[in-house]
C-alpha cells in the first residue's frame, strides 16, 4: 500500500493542463464569457482488500440530469462548503455514506470542465478503512467498484461516438462488465491512468 501511494503522489505531482469535455471534439467553439461553477469528485480508492478498487456510483434513473450514468461521488461546491475537497468529501459522506474524516486525501488532478458548466476538481483519496456504503436513494441507484489496475491502463480507453444536440461528439469509455463508463467520468479516469503509466 505504501508503493501505491507513492505510485499516486508521483502521479499527482507531474505537472499538466486540465481536460475538458470538448478534448475530442476540437470543432467546438465555446463563448469566451462563459462562467463555470466549481465542483469537487471525490476519487476514492479503496485498499481494504486484496487490490486496490476505484468506488464509483451510478446516478438514479429519476434524476433529471446524467440519470443512470456512472459517475464518482461529487456535486457543486456549497457556499458552506470551504473548498472544492471539502465540497467533494461531503457529497460522498451524502452519497454513498463515507465519512468524511475516512479518506486520506492524496491530492487533486487538473480542473476538467464539463459540457454542463462546471470546473471539476477530482480529488484522489485512499480509503484504507472498511465502511458500509450506503447509497443515498433519491441520486444513487448504486455503487461499485473497479479494480484499479482496469482503470489505470491506457489501452482499456475506447473513443465512441453520439449525436448530441445535432452534432457528432466524441468522448471516451472504459467499460467494466455491465458498466459502461464514460463521459466526464472516463475523461478524468484517463487522465489519472496516463499520470500513473506515463
Amino acid at each position: 500500500m505504501t508503493d501505491l501511494r507513492q505510485e499516486l503522489l508521483a502521479a499527482l505531482a507531474q505537472p499538466g493542463f486540465g481536460s475538458s469535455d470538448f478534448d475530442l471534439n476540437p470543432d467546438t467553439v465555446l463563448p469566451e464569457n462563459r462562467r463555470l461553477r466549481p465542483a469537487g469528485v471525490l476519487i476514492p480508492i479503496d485498499v481494504t482488500g486484496s487490490e486496490a478498487r476505484v468506488i464509483l456510483t451510478k446516478r438514479s434513473s429519476a434524476l433529471k440530469h446524467h440519470p443512470g450514468q456512472i459517475a464518482f461521488p461529487g456535486g457543486k461546491q456549497d457556499e458552506g462548503d470551504q473548498s472544492v475537497v471539502a465540497a467533494a468529501l461531503r457529497e460522498a459522506n451524502e452519497e454513498i455514506g463515507l465519512p468524511q474524516d475516512l479518506p486520506e486525501v492524496l491530492g487533486q488532478l487538473p480542473v476538467h470542465e464539463t459540457v454542463t458548466g462546471f470546473e471539476v476538481t477530482p480529488v484522489v483519496a485512499l480509503v484504507q478503512d472498511r465502511f458500509e456504503i450506503a447509497p443515498e436513494a433519491g441520486e444513487v441507484e448504486e455503487a461499485f467498484s473497479v479494480p484499479l489496475r482496469h482503470l489505470a491502463d491506457e489501452e482499456r480507453y475506447i473513443v465512441e461516438a453520439r449525436r448530441w444536440r445535432g452534432e457528432w461528439r466524441r468522448y471516451y469509455t472504459v467499460p467494466f462488465g455491465p458498466y459502461y463508463i464514460w463521459g466526464a467520468t472516463a475523461r478524468i479516469l484517463r487522465g489519472l491512468a496516463a499520470r500513473m503509466d506515463p
